[in-house]
C-alpha cells in the first residue's frame, strides 16, 4: 500500500516516469503522527489517513495470511534520538495493529517488524519488547544497512536472538544475492519488488546469471529458458 503510493504505478515505472512535481505532489507521506500516517494518493491526490486499525483491517479485507503492522521507516542517516524515537512509534503502532488483530484472528497470522536500523542495542531493545508480545512470527524490517555487508552484518545479530519456535521474515530484500547470503543465518521468508520489477523489464533470473528475454536475438529462440 505504501509503495504504491509512493511510488505510483506499474505502469509508471515502465515508462520511467516520476512522480516527483506530476500535477504537483512532490511527496506522499505528508504528515506522520501518533495516530497514523497522512499520505496523498498518487492517483487523484486525495488524502488518505492510514492508523495501525486501518491498515490491519484492510489487510483483513484482503484476506491476508501474514498481516504486517504498520510501521516507519526511518532514513539511514539519521541521529540515533530520531531512531530511538521512530522505534518507539513503530512499538505502540505496532502493540494497537495486534490489539486490533486479535479482535477477529480469523485463520491470518501476524508479524511484529523488529526495528533499530544498524544499531545493535536498539535492536535488542525491539526484540525484547516485541518478543514479549503473541505475534505469530517476526519480521525485520526498518533500515537494514547501506549495503549488503553491513546487512548480513545486522543479520549476524540479530537472527541468533529471535525465537527459533516461531518463523521470521526479511522485509523488502529478495535479491539472489542476498538471499544466498541471508539463508544461512536462518531467515525463513523475504518478500521484494525485485522478482516482479526485473521480469516487467523483460529480465529473467537463470543458473546462469539475469538473462535480457526481450532481446531480438531471443525472438525465434524456443529452447528453455533455463537448459538444466
Amino acid at each position: 500500500q505504501l509503495f504504491s503510493l509512493s511510488h505510483g504505478s506499474v505502469n509508471d515505472e515502465l515508462n520511467m516516469k516520476s512522480r516527483d512535481g506530476r500535477n504537483g505532489w512532490s511527496s506522499s507521506v505528508l504528515k506522520i503522527s501518533e495516530e497514523g500516517a497522512k499520505l496523498r494518493s498518487y492517483r487523484d491526490g486525495s488524502i488518505v489517513h492510514l492508523t495501525p486499525e486501518s491498515s490491519v483491517q484492510a489487510q483483513k479485507a484482503y484476506r491476508s495470511d501474514i498481516i504486517v503492522p504498520l510501521d516507519e521507516l526511518p532514513p539511514y542517516h539519521i541521529t540515533r534520538e530520531r531512531l530511538l524515537h521512530s522505534v518507539f512509534l513503530s512499538h505502540r503502532w505496532e502493540a494497537r495493529s495486534l490489539k486490533e488483530h486479535l479482535k477477529d484472528v480469523r485463520e491470518q497470522a501476524m508479524y511484529c517488524v523488529v526495528h533499530g536500523g544498524i544499531e545493535h542495542d536498539l535492536r535488542q531493545l525491539s526484540i525484547d519488547y516485541l518478543t514479549s508480545l503473541p505475534f505469530d512470527g517476526y519480521a525485520v524490517g526498518g533500515s537494514l544497512g547501506k549495503d549488503r555487508d553491513e546487512l548480513i552484518t545486522l543479520l549476524s545479530f540479530v537472527m541468533p536472538r529471535l525465537p527459533k519456535a516461531k518463523p521470521n521474515h526479511l522485509l523488502g530484500i529478495a535479491d539472489v544475492q542476498s538471499i544466498d547470503r541471508a539463508v544461512p543465518w536462518g531467515v525463513d521468508t523475504f518478500d521484494s519488488c525485485y522478482p516482479t520489477r526485473v521480469a516487467r523489464h523483460g529480465e529473467v533470473l537463470t543458473r546462469q546469471g539475469t538473462l535480457r528475454i526481450g532481446k531480438k536475438v531471443f525472438e525465434k529462440d524456443l529452447r528453455p529458458i533455463d537448459e538444466e
